[in-house]
């Protein structure tokens, strides 16, 4: 019986400074996970490993960090020629990096267009940039696990930017898994629903103005649609990224699976 063991695996999460990142990091660190953290903020991510090693005790040198913004061809070309030099064989790539802003359609500001295009970069090119730079490192057998969102499923007005890019995040995963299912190599993407994290919170904000109700009444209304009415913790989603990142889930790939509390169920 295969178990959640991680002490002899190398697991990289891109985003790791915040939000779901971090509690991916501090997941991961308490199974044994040597780690390999990645985040454009390099302030945060210096933060964010001193408290992991505080509070995991994990060993320094199972925590490696390194800043790097993943819009940029070099600085993701100089990450995967580091790990490389660190002698590094990656078992779990976790594409966590993404961002999440309002994109109304009758937007008229001039940044408008660039503004939704940055989204589709920021959540989906840069995935595919990491994760074709660090394919050789990859072992085979390994998994590759997408960070998705309920709205790659369904949607909801004035996100047309983000929830387009998730749709195409999970169309990037089902298309990765047949390409790397040679190596058995398992790709999937995870839907998480309201997670209450700053992200999710701003744009909680922004859907209240939208429809002038207080953030109170906007989260009151989201909450009931779901089947059990909490917003969701990072620690909480963090199950279902150790499950796909083991052996346990060794025969699934190419899905997209949700944790949402039940507000999609798919």
């Amino acid at each position: 019986m295969h178990n959640l063991d991680y002490n002899s695996q190398c697991v990289v999460i891109s985003g790791a400074a915040s939000g779901i990142g971090k509690g991916l990091a501090l997941a991961f660190a308490n199974q044994g996970a040597q780690l390999v953290l990645l985040d454009r903020n390099a302030v945060v991510l210096e933060e964010t490993v001193r408290q992991l090693v505080a509070h995991s005790g994990a060993a320094n040198n199972r925590v490696r960090s390194l800043c790097v913004d993943l819009a940029d061809d070099a600085e993701v070309l100089s990450c995967s020629q580091w790990m490389r030099a660190e002698d590094l064989s990656i078992d779990v790539l976790i594409n966590n990096a993404g961002m999440e802003l309002p994109t109304p359609l009758m937007d008229d500001d001039p940044t408008a267009n660039q503004r939704w295009q940055t989204q589709l970069d920021n959540n989906v090119v840069s995935m595919v940039r990491l994760t074709r730079a660090l394919l050789p490192l990859l072992r085979d057998g390994g998994s590759i696990i997408n960070q998705s969102s309920i709205w790659g499923l369904s949607a909801v007005a004035g996100f047309s930017a983000y929830c387009a890019s998730k749709h195409a995040v999970i169309g990037l995963t089902r298309s990765l898994a047949w390409e790397l299912g040679s190596r058995r190599i398992r790709v999937n993407a995870v839907c998480p629903g309201w997670v209450g994290t700053d992200a999710a919170m701003a744009s909680l904000q922004a859907m209240a103005q939208a429809s002038g109700r207080s953030e109170k009444q906007e989260l009151a209304q989201i909450l009931a649609g779901q089947v059990i009415p909490e917003l969701l913790t990072p620690a909480q989603l963090a199950g279902t990224f150790l499950f796909l990142g083991s052996p346990l889930s060794q025969a699934i790939t190419g899905q997209a699976l949700v944790v949402s509390h039940g507000e999609v169920m798919h």
